[in-house]
């Protein structure tokens, strides 16, 4: 198909509009927490992997954490075991943490970094185990009933939050300009494995770091007001004020708490973006006006 003059025009606006945000986050780390759609649907998924890429070859420095629930419960599905909930947190015994390393670790791990690779990426595939990335305790729950005189502990197995982080192996790929893939699975002290919120590890990590932006991929267009418009260009004060009042709440809070906490832990920016859009990392990374709701610092 022969190019016409209109169609490289627009091609060159595009690559000159691109350049300014190219030459502000040349060097920095982006911390992208990827999941929801954009992790089963094929289109989405070949975007993602080329948004990725892309920033690598320009001179940011991305780094991906991802999810895989929707996996994890096809397989034990399969397997003929039920996916129990208790608030949120999948329950998980010894034999359903044998399931989520195989998936996350493996399964899903290898897919996103074969993708990446396949579209002249250089990823690599880690766990929180690799290099003692991420350690881990024991996540334990609450619950309060007015029989009793005090809250009721939870004991919801191998699920885990991050104690710390120690970067070392992340710094070593990214200065070898490798695209680390990192599966939020952590090691306790006493060696057992920990399945952690994805979420969470991408907000930590991105303290750690002190990563220019954190990107969490969602299934919706970001953060909305009582009449369903997007919020962007938020501080946590406004944020604490949307909680307080009610327009944030349900499942969207454990994601907007990680923002908070990673705004206020030097990230500079946080971005909570629809991964339902395709090159949703590029619109937002690139243009003024992005694709969701962004949390300043």
């Amino acid at each position: 198909m022969t190019l016409t003059a209109t169609s490289a025009m627009n091609i060159a606006q595009v690559l000159t509009k691109a350049l300014p945000y190219i030459q502000r986050f040349q060097g920095k780390t982006i911390i992208i927490k990827y999941g929801g759609n954009a992790m089963v649907d094929e289109s989405l998924k070949n975007s993602f992997a080329r948004d990725v890429v892309l920033m690598k070859l320009v001179g940011i420095n991305p780094v991906v954490v991802h999810g895989g629930g929707p996996q994890i419960g096809k397989l034990l599905e399969r397997l003929g075991k039920q996916s129990e909930f208790v608030q949120g947190m999948r329950v998980t015994d010894s034999e359903t943490m044998d399931v989520v390393e195989m998936v996350l670790g493996g399964l899903v791990n290898k897919e996103i970094v074969n993708n990446i690779n396949r579209h002249g990426g250089s990823a690599v595939g880690l766990t929180g185990k690799d290099g003692g990335l991420i350690h881990a305790r024991k996540l334990t729950l609450t619950r309060n009933a007015p029989e009793l005189n005090e809250p009721e502990i939870i004991d919801i197995g191998h699920v885990g939050e991050v104690a710390s982080i120690d970067a070392s192996v992340v710094n070593m790929l990214v200065s070898g300009n490798f695209i680390p893939v990192i599966a939020p699975i952590g090691v306790g002290e006493n060696g057992h494995s920990y399945n952690i919120n994805a979420d969470l590890v991408a907000g930590k990590l991105a303290e750690v770091l002190q990563a220019e932006k954190l990107m969490l991929l969602t299934n919706i267009p970001g953060v909305l007001d009582k009449g369903n418009k997007v919020l962007t260009n938020l501080r946590p004060s406004q944020v604490d004020a949307l909680i307080a009042d009610g327009t944030i709440y349900g499942g969207m809070l454990p994601k907007i708490r990680c923002a908070l906490e990673a705004a206020r832990g030097g990230v500079n920016a946080v971005h909570i973006i629809d991964g339902r859009v395709e090159h949703a990392v590029l619109l937002e990374l690139f243009t003024d006006e992005g694709v969701g709701t962004l949390i300043r610092r």
